[in-house]
């Protein structure tokens, strides 16, 4: 996917700045990005609890303190850099780039950039339920200054 696609796909999955319309439920995890960009259409939407679903399991700290820190926020904007993946041991990982602007109730933005790894266990080696789908294996966001997805978003 080029970059200007991705751009596109976060306008329009993420929602646009406080007082936006509530986007339409996305909820797809057929790609790296499309699980990254549902993340974050749950969390523009206040669904915590999908939200936090997109997290292998200990990815993220418990639900109430996951929800607890989107208090403040109203909507979330991202953008995307190149996805990178590699397979291992019949599993696939990817790494996604991003830059976020985190709108707060009191008007403020703050932005962030970082590092989502994903990883799927290969569907055709999947033979007992429930299927695992693919989920957010960790996440690493800091702070930022515009919403350009820095060239070394995935490194170290």
């Amino acid at each position: 996917m080029t970059m200007r696609i991705c751009l596109a796909l976060a306008a329009i999955v993420s929602g646009t700045a406080a007082g936006a319309v509530t986007p339409d439920y996305t909820d797809d995890r057929s790609t790296p990005v499309a699980v990254v960009a549902s993340l974050y259409n749950a969390l523009n939407r206040q669904e915590y609890l999908r939200a936090w679903s997109y997290f292998g399991e200990g990815a993220v700290t418990d639900y109430a303190s996951f929800r607890d820190g989107y208090q403040d926020t109203t909507t979330v904007d991202v953008a995307y850099g190149e996805v990178q993946s590699d397979g291992a041991a019949g599993t696939i990982y990817s790494t996604v780039p991003v830059a976020i602007a985190a709108h707060h109730k009191d008007g403020s933005v703050a932005f962030f950039a970082g590092c989502y790894t994903v990883a799927q266990v290969q569907p055709a080696v999947q033979d007992t339920p429930p299927f695992r789908p693919i989920e957010i294996r960790q996440g690493h966001l800091r702070p930022a200054k515009s919403m350009d997805v820095p060239s070394d978003a995935c490194s170290g």
